[in-house]
């Protein structure tokens, strides 16, 4: 299989990300439409949430979700909130659970700011994390809905060794390794499978996220 850094293999990726986003944008819009409504009839504040992530070259875009916190939660990692829990909806936990909050990320695939599978993006006040990744250049690959990091343990993984895996993609990195990566989280998905935060998690990211001015994240 042809490594992905060839321009040939690039663009073959991008074609399969925009032609599959835009299919399944088609197939889910009547249930994303759903969703939305059962979001707004369940909890205060609007359906989708749009975020500022960091992007392919560290460049910042606007990427969309389904709500599933409180609109008065801080925008920063999960693991950072104390009591996180009753920060999520009662609708979020389900929504979380099951990936779906992910689901409007396919307009961010359609639009060339995210890949099917990729490092996830990041918010920018993750300084520490996108220093090691712009360290080992998975600053260079296009953010993914899924990547090596998730199906190995998703956003509970410390920082090393989420940029560890973040770092094999990007040498491993094949059609064929995107496809087995697929695969993966979608077994992961239909089995509810979930990883806890692995208790030696890098107390960097604290100190990171406490020097930057935080702003509502739903």
């Amino acid at each position: 299989m042809q490594e992905l850094g060839s321009e040939h293999v690039k663009t073959m990726k991008r074609f399969f990300d925009a032609l599959g986003s835009a299919l399944m944008l088609t197939v889910l819009a009547i249930p994303m439409l759903i969703i939305a409504i059962l979001i707004r009839a369940t909890s205060r504040g609007p359906a989708l949430y749009w975020s500022d992530r960091v992007g392919r070259n560290n460049k910042i875009f606007r990427m969309p979700k389904f709500r599933s916190m409180r609109t008065d939660t801080p925008e920063m990692g999960m693991h950072l909130i104390p009591d996180s829990k009753s920060c999520i909806t009662p609708l979020g936990a389900i929504l979380r659970k099951t990936s779906l909050d992910e689901v409007p990320q396919l307009w961010s695939i359609f639009t060339g700011h995210m890949s099917f599978v990729g490092p996830r993006p990041v918010l920018p006040n993750e300084k520490v994390l996108l220093a090691l990744r712009s360290h080992m250049r998975v600053d260079t690959i296009r953010p993914g809905l899924t990547g090596w990091a998730q199906v190995n343990g998703r956003a509970e993984l410390p920082v090393n060794k989420k940029v560890k895996l973040d770092q094999e993609y990007l040498h491993r990195r094949s059609l064929l390794f995107d496809f087995e990566i697929v695969m993966l989280t979608a077994k992961k998905v239909l089995v509810g499978a979930d990883v806890h935060r692995d208790q030696q998690a890098d107390d960097f990211v604290e100190e990171a996220v406490a020097s930057t001015t935080q702003r509502p994240y739903v």
